[in-house]
């Protein structure tokens, strides 16, 4: 049977009915053949080791080194380049465990203001190929090439390995392309071939790929939840291929309509250029480990604020309030809570919070606190909680007050009482973070 092929060196390109070891132009290996890989076109574009490529590319000496994105004794590792991951340090490891596993890294701090520049100069590649590009984070996002062939006089794999090219050579990243039918499988088939990978999962094939691997693969799917489908009996993906999907949903509810529809590929979602955000959230790691309720509700007072700054900035709201909280055991624990109406408010976002807070205290050491909001709209103006409680009604007002004050003074003019006098008690490396996924670096 005749397969499509494409060099990703040379950029050349056929039909041929022998299966192709090498670029019969120019030899490379570096070759793409499947017998749909030209009439696809949604797929899932993800930087390589971002943060650490950058770094990489603007410091040669550092090509051949091991490298670490992180700080602080007790932060956390941001990202790793590949020569780092093959010692076993991986995103998000305790940077005293990341030392341990490869003593001989180089270590550096994030650069944030230097990253976002460069993510945006990819971004601008993108929207040349396509105006659906629906950004995920600083350094992956989805496109749909969907009719653009005609404008590109190629067809969307073409584009890409052109794209991947181009970003390499005038940026100084390399990416790895994920090219699929649907969303949930382009944003699998990038990971296959990492780094500087191509890989294709064509529809013809969904059911026979997916069907060996662990269920973990389908994203939202947590050690927690695959443990529980372990205990049940299901381990791989063509497992629950096999359930009915009336079983899924009655063993699981929403969620077991979720696996039966993802287990056999289908993701009807669209491509959003907007980049729709589903989450925002602020954290921070303390220089030592808490305990006591008082200083954990302080350091969660601290992250609300910030949390509700960045909602109002953004003159957004959410419905869903999530605690988060690490160990110092390194076990996570969150927590969440549905409000009846959206807010933006600290003192709103706070006592939601609290209240999940203070079921948690119970002499277990913390070394990290954070809280976030999902469900997220677009804010009216004013928070319909004023119109419910009238104590509610002051706080707010009184919130809107201090923010005047703040906007025109500076964020020290006014500071809440809980606050006054408060050491800090972080580690160098705090987060705020923006999600459309799942899955974050």
């Amino acid at each position: 049977m005749a397969r499509e092929w494409l060099c990703r060196d040379c950029l050349q390109h056929g039909t041929n009915a022998a299966a192709l070891g090498r670029c019969p132009a120019c030899g490379s290996p570096r070759l793409i053949s499947h017998d749909e890989l030209f009439s696809l076109s949604i797929a899932h574009v993800d930087c390589d080791a971002f943060y650490a490529s950058v770094e990489k590319r603007d410091d040669p000496s550092l090509w051949d080194k091991p490298l670490i994105i992180g700080g602080g004794v007790r932060g956390v590792v941001s990202t790793c380049c590949y020569i780092a991951r093959q010692s076993g340090v991986r995103s998000a490891m305790p940077m005293f465990k990341a030392t341990q596993l490869c003593p001989d890294a180089v270590i550096i701090k994030p650069d944030m203001a230097k990253y976002v520049g460069v993510s945006r100069q990819i971004r601008q590649i993108m929207q040349t190929l396509t105006p659906m590009v629906e950004p995920l984070s600083i350094d992956e996002a989805f496109l749909d090439l969907s009719g653009t062939q005609a404008l590109h006089k190629a067809p969307p794999a073409l584009v890409l390995a052109r794209f991947a090219k181009a970003v390499e050579t005038e940026i100084g990243v390399t990416i790895s392309v994920g090219l699929s039918h649907n969303k949930f499988l382009a944003k699998l088939a990038s990971d296959l071939d990492k780094p500087r990978g191509f890989a294709v999962i064509g529809e013809a094939e969904t059911m026979s790929f997916l069907a060996p691997k662990p269920i973990s693969m389908i994203y939202g799917v947590g050690k927690v939840f695959a443990e529980t489908l372990r205990k049940d009996g299901l381990n791989t993906i063509g497992q629950l291929q096999e359930e009915p999907p009336e079983n899924l949903m009655r063993r699981y509810g929403e969620t077991g309509a979720r696996l039966a529809r993802l287990s056999r590929g289908q993701d009807s979602r669209r491509i959003s250029p907007e980049g729709e955000m589903k989450t925002v959230s602020s954290e921070t790691t303390f220089n030592s480990d808490i305990s006591s309720l008082e200083e954990l509700s302080t350091e969660l007072l601290n992250v609300t604020e910030r949390l509700s700054e960045r909602l109002k900035a953004k003159n957004i709201v959410g419905d869903t309030v999530t605690l988060k909280l690490k160990s110092a055991g390194f076990r996570l624990r969150t927590r969440a809570r549905h409000l009846m109406i959206p807010t933006q408010l600290t003192n709103v976002i706070y006592e939601t919070g609290l209240s999940l807070l203070q079921r948690e205290v119970d002499g277990t050491a913390f070394r990290l606190i954070g809280i976030g909001v999902s469900g997220i709209d677009t804010a009216d103006g004013t928070d319909p909680a004023d119109l419910l409680e009238p104590a509610i009604a002051r706080k707010a007002a009184a919130e809107r007050a201090m923010d005047k004050v703040r906007t025109r003074f500076g964020r020290e003019a006014v500071i809440r009482g809980k606050l006054y006098g408060r050491k800090p008690s972080r580690a160098p490396l705090d987060i705020d973070d923006e999600k459309t996924e799942g899955n974050t670096r």
